[in-house]
């Protein structure tokens, strides 16, 4: 089992102290890589820009032009929340660029899987407009990629981040070619992602939004993922997994109100891993999303790495949720019917 990883150090050059989506987050995650010697188990992947062409099929010009000028100016902010450095720009095509490559390695058999340890994060981007911490949509465009220049006619995008990724619903809203399904905490940031969004034309049925209230942990989405998610993507056959990997659902997490463990968070990437050997030749690639509690965030990569190398080893410093979580059954009900899985 062959596991690549993507890291540059040009991810730490877009900062901003004292913000949550800082470089701190990345170089947490790397010390406890190194010093657990994991990164001694994985193939490396160069990252590099991406290419305006491909950039272009899910953002507008005047929008790159926009990040450009601004970085160019020394920074500044495209919304309240997302901030641009003097290197802001670079780093986010390198972003975009090293989950394309590390899509790239998968898909031509040089690894069988990869996680893309880039910033910054991608999942809230709009063609036109950055936001959420996100400046370029990178799981987008690597789905992009992967339809127009690999010949994939199915991709899955899964997202597990605590905030609805709005951006690459969009993308893909009126198309078939890929299935976006979204756990996220609702009524909550950026407030999209209701269960009654489910995709438009083409697309209709191939959006699976899974609204959660506070409160739901270990259970409710290892059922979601078991009941729902499984059901939906054995029906859709995809040809790759894209995952849109947010952190920010642990009950440690600042920034949210949700009760999943690092165990809990284990257990998800072992049900997807599993899910690609079974339906699409292995091939599955993670990319960092959010996730604001540095020992969390590190630890949850760290078992991501184990599940993708096939290794049983969980490491949980933090232990399960004090409190307890928010029974789903009703949720799913209504969810299974709606996509027609009852």
């Amino acid at each position: 089992m062959s596991t690549a990883y993507v890291y540059d150090p040009i991810y730490l050059e877009h900062n901003l102290p004292g913000h949550p989506e800082n470089k701190e987050r990345l170089v947490r995650i790397v010390e406890l890589l190194e010093s657990q010697r994991m990164l001694k188990k994985l193939t490396p992947v160069e990252a590099t820009p991406v290419s305006m062409e491909r950039l272009t099929r899910n953002h507008s010009q005047q929008y790159i032009d926009t990040v450009r000028q601004m970085a160019e100016r020394g920074g500044g902010h495209l919304d309240l929340d997302t901030y641009m450095g003097p290197r802001s720009y670079e780093a986010a095509l390198m972003a975009s660029g090293g989950l394309v490559n590390a899509v790239e390695a998968v898909l031509d058999g040089k690894v069988n899987n990869a996680f893309a340890l880039v910033r910054p994060p991608g999942h809230h981007a709009l063609q036109s407009r950055g936001m959420g911490f996100c400046i370029f949509n990178n799981v987008a465009v690597a789905a992009r990629y992967a339809l127009e220049e690999k010949g994939l006619e199915r991709v899955l995008i899964v997202d597990f981040d605590v905030h609805h990724g709005n951006g690459t619903q969009d993308a893909f809203y009126d198309e078939s070619c890929v299935l976006y399904f979204s756990t996220h905490q609702y009524p909550y940031y950026p407030g999209t992602g209701h269960w009654r969004e489910i995709g438009r034309g083409e697309g209709e049925s191939y959006t699976a939004n899974v609204p959660l209230p506070g409160g739901v942990g270990d259970e409710g989405y290892g059922r979601i993922f078991d009941e729902l998610l499984y059901p939906l993507a054995e029906r859709y056959r995809p040809q790759l997994i894209l995952v849109s990997a947010g952190y920010d659902a642990h009950w440690a997490d600042p920034l949210a109100a949700m009760q999943l463990s690092l165990t809990g968070y284990a257990h998800l990437a072992r049900t997807l891993k599993t899910m690609a050997d079974e339906l699409c030749q292995g091939r599955i690639v993670f990319t960092l999303e959010g996730g604001y509690q540095l020992e969390v965030l590190a630890y949850a990569v760290l078992n991501t790495f184990h599940a993708l190398l096939g290794e049983e080893k969980i490491e949980d410093p933090l232990g399960p949720a004090p409190r307890p979580e928010r029974d789903v059954s009703d949720l799913l009900d209504q969810l299974k019917g709606l996509h027609r899985l009852i």
